[in-house]
Order: C-alpha cells, then structure tokens, then sequence
C-alpha cells in the first residue's frame, strides 16, 4: 500500500488562548506543511479523533502553553501512510491510536519503576506536540496502540483517552468487589468507566447537573443518577471526580463511607473550598490525584473494552466543526463523546 502524501495539510491550531465562544476564536483552521516522521515515529492519515475537556482546557489557557500554535487533539484513529528511519512496529496501512501520553524518558526512576506516567520528561499529544485536529500527525511508534478490530475508528477514538484515563481512575479509587462506586460528572470519560464498573459487577451512582446526561446514565444502567450536590442514596466505597469542578469535591468526601477513596481524574480541577475534617476527611478517608496513564493501562484497557463489549456513545462533527465541538464539550450535559470526521 502507498498513498501520495500532500505536501500542505489542513489543521486547527490555537491562536491565543481564550475562551471558545470569543470571537475572534482561539482556534482557527489554517494550511500548514504536512509533517514528516522523525526516527522511530510513523505519520499517520487522521481517520477520526475525539474531542477531549482536556483540548479545552489547551485551548482555553486552563494548562499553560507548551508549544505556540500547537494543533490540539490526542483521542486520534489513523493510518499509517510513512514509516520513519528506525521505525519497523508498524506497516503501511495499518490502523493505529495515538493517546494523550506521546512519550517518556525511559530511564529516570518512575519509568524504571512502572510509573512513566510521572515521568518529569514526559510529554503530550496535542499539548507539546501537534495533535489529531488535522489530516495527518506523527507518532513515536512505541507510543501508539493497535486497535481491536471489533472498534471502527469513530467508536474506537474516545477509548485512547477518555476510556484510559478512565480506566486508570477506576484502578486508583480501590473500589472493592461488588461495590459502590460514584461518578461525578458524565461525559465522555465518566460514561466508559460506567460500562466499566457495572459490567464487573460494580453499583454505579452518577451525579451531575445535566438532566439529559442523568437520563443518559440511567438508560446505561446506572443505578441512580442526581444533581451533583446532591446526597447520595447509599455510602459510596469509592469515587472518581471527572468534572473539573473544585467545589464538587467536598460533597464527594462526604458521600464516602468510611475507607472509601475518591479519585481526581482530571488533569485541571478549580479551588477545592475549605474542608471540614470531621465531615469530610475522618474514618480513613483517601484522597489521589490521577495523573495521565501508563502504556500498561492503554493496553489493559483497550484488552478489556474488547472483550467486555464497552462502547463509546458518540456525537459526530466534521473536521472543519472542530470548534463547534469544543464549544459543545464545554456546554456539558452530554450523552457520551464528541468525534471529528475525515473525509
């Protein structure tokens, strides 16, 4: 298989950084020169790439600039068109996923000890390199995942993050065998981490603001669904936080039965308020901080999206309605993940 690679692409790129719905926006769609692999990475051809909080909060100024005009984008589908000096994982033609984690250090003492996600040389996809909000981008190839092929590439997108970070969250909230779990916040992330956990045998309570992202939650199979302030029906054993809402963590602590853990899942949360520790921290109470993922929780979780028969509820937008999506992503109140298309 070859492909004729143009010598210019199309791709979003932000401006200044500002909110969305500003006008002039903080993306804009431009003509750039297409990349060309490095050693040990592939170019891809960008078949589908979901549209992440996270690449609002790039696009927003919420994380601070780490490359000027940088492409957003890291839930990316592709594939591979060129392979770079070195590369051999990857043959033209195949499919592959490019996550948010784009690379690590490999020999500092947390990838050394299995934890490449705290890597202080770690970079990202989107964030310090160019992402899928364009028509090809690169990828180093040990970086990237083969994709089960039971996903089309739509369905697949918002597994690369969402699903991961989703599935890394899961992992640190300690929830325990036949549990109660709580969801704060139910977009893209929180609603794979639900098929997830009730899917293991796990009790799900939701709690977010949007009524059609309640009803949503409940159609899943989620045993309750509340306001995010609200008090939950049960103790909750354990819980993960998905809004970037500082001021929903005190109802969660609260929520908790005693040794329960909550989980920050987000890589932006506002001020926490003021916490009581009698109400809030008391009786063992754990709080963790999710920071990205390792490869390991990429390929565990994709393994088990598969088998389990988990699948991304998706909205779809063209790839010139990049930021119509993003400006949906920020409304909230969704059923599921936003996806740009490719021709």
């Amino acid at each position: 298989m070859s492909e004729t690679i143009p010598a210019t692409m199309r791709a979003w790129q932000v401006t200044t950084p500002g909110p969305v719905e500003n006008n002039p926006a903080p993306l804009s769609l431009v003509t750039k020169p297409t990349p060309a692999p490095k050693m040990g990475e592939v170019l891809v051809k960008v078949l589908a790439c979901g549209v992440c909080h996270t690449d609002l909060h790039v696009t927003e100024g919420d994380l601070p600039v780490h490359r000027e005009h940088v492409t957003p984008g890291h839930e990316i589908v592709g594939q591979v068109v060129k392979i770079g000096e070195g590369a051999h994982r990857f043959r033209l033609g195949d499919r592959i996923g490019i996550p948010w984690f784009r690379h690590a250090c490999g020999v500092c003492r947390f990838c050394r000890s299995g934890k490449e996600n705290l890597c202080p040389h770690s970079v990202y996809t989107g964030w310090d390199y160019d992402g899928g909000y364009a028509e090809y981008t690169t990828v180093p190839e040990g970086f990237a995942y083969r994709l089960p092929d039971q996903f089309d590439a739509v369905t697949a997108a918002p597994l690369l993050c969402a699903g991961i970070i989703g599935y890394r969250s899961y992992c640190r909230a300690n929830i325990p065998a036949g549990g109660t779990l709580g969801l704060y916040g139910f977009g893209g992330s929180a609603h794979l981490a639900a098929q997830l956990a009730i899917k293991q045998g796990i009790e799900v309570h939701v709690f977010t603001r949007g009524k059609d992202a309640q009803k949503f939650a409940l159609a899943l199979g989620c045993t309750s669904a509340q306001g995010a302030y609200d008090q939950s029906p049960v103790p909750l054993d354990s819980s993960i936080l998905f809004s970037p809402a500082g001021q929903m963590v005190p109802n969660a602590l609260a929520n908790l039965a005693p040794g329960g853990t909550l989980a920050l899942a987000g890589i932006h949360l506002s001020d926490v308020p003021v916490l009581n520790y009698q109400q809030h921290l008391f009786h063992e109470k754990v709080v963790t901080s999710v920071e990205s993922n390792t490869r390991r929780d990429g390929e565990e979780f994709l393994t088990l999206a598969a088998r389990l028969g988990i699948k991304a509820q998706v909205t779809t937008y063209p790839f010139e309605e990049a930021l119509t999506a993003l400006r949906r992503v920020k409304q909230g109140n969704l059923d599921g993940a936003c996806v740009l298309t490719f021709d």
